[in-house]
């Protein structure tokens, strides 16, 4: 598997969202460790154990995934690449940036300033695009970030609405969270960080239910966020093989950890328009004509 060789983000916006997840989050962990777990369960007993163990296996497959989206490239690999001699048949196009022709699919990112392998977005996240080469562990970044912004929420909201009902259940707490600029000005900051921590994992909630049902929607016809309008035309009639393109022959597993192999049937070049998409497509065509 290809590694990038400047994973760093480019963009402003790019290194903020960047931060989130690779400062921000292992602070809140190591926060939600010490802190708000001792206040539910007796440390040694079942139940912080058992927690303990599900907060890990959630931080490591949320910064195990986020890093491979980070560092495996998915870009086309022009120099070791040869147009079939009826490339145009085979929907391959003309990138004028690159100025070679380009595998169905594929897609030019002004950001990452190359071609990607059936491009899914560009991630503000990684600061990269999202392909061939990568959708898995985008996905599963995005279920495990889902699973433990929840988790999170639960306890949090128990430890300050609850356990410190006497310190945070009042209007000022409110007023803090929707203007979080008052948090400088008012109450010591150790309070106050509890808030703040707060306030992220709502925002990872929210946003990782947004990124679920967003990209989450076309995983099971076979195709990637701008074949939408297009009706995923190279989606498979069976939603098992369109899942298999992106998590792998062994995609029952890759929940389990994103060093777990999982070879994809497809080498991300040799794309044509599938029976089975052609065939989705003329029925919705035919039902809309009724």
């Amino acid at each position: 598997m290809k590694i990038r060789k400047n994973f760093l983000p480019k963009r402003i916006v790019d290194w903020l969202c960047f931060l989130l997840i690779g400062v921000f989050l292992p602070i809140v962990f190591i926060f939600e460790i010490i802190v708000v777990l001792p206040a539910f369960h007796e440390p040694g007993g079942f139940w912080h154990t058992f927690t303990f163990i599900m907060a890990c296996f959630l931080i490591f497959n949320i910064t195990g995934n986020f890093m491979a989206c980070l560092m495996i490239d998915t870009s086309v690999d022009f120099e070791n690449l040869r147009p079939p001699p009826d490339a145009e048949k085979l929907d391959w196009w003309y990138c004028k940036k690159c100025e070679r022709m380009a595998p169905p699919r594929s897609w030019h990112c002004k950001v990452c300033k190359c071609c990607i392998l059936k491009r899914d977005h560009h991630c503000l996240f990684v600061g990269y695009c999202i392909g061939h080469r990568n959708h898995r562990y985008f996905m599963m970044f995005v279920v495990f970030l889902f699973i433990g912004a929840t988790y999170a929420f639960v306890y949090n909201s128990l430890y300050l609405w609850v356990v410190k009902a006497r310190i945070y259940r009042n209007f000022l707490s409110f007023l803090k969270m929707t203007c979080p600029m008052l948090m400088v000005v008012s109450g010591p900051l150790w309070l106050n960080m509890f808030l703040i921590f707060y306030n992220l994992n709502i925002l990872a909630f929210v946003y990782s239910v947004v990124l679920l049902w967003y990209h989450g929607s076309g995983l099971f016809e076979g195709g990637v966020c701008y074949e939408k309008s297009k009706r995923f035309p190279y989606g498979k009639p069976n939603w098992r093989d369109n899942l298999r393109t992106v998590f792998g022959k062994r995609m029952h597993l890759v929940w389990l950890s994103p060093l777990l192999k999982s070879e994809l049937p497809e080498n991300g070049i040799d794309w044509n328009v599938a029976d089975g998409g052609a065939k989705k497509t003329d029925d919705k065509l035919s039902k809309q004509n009724k």
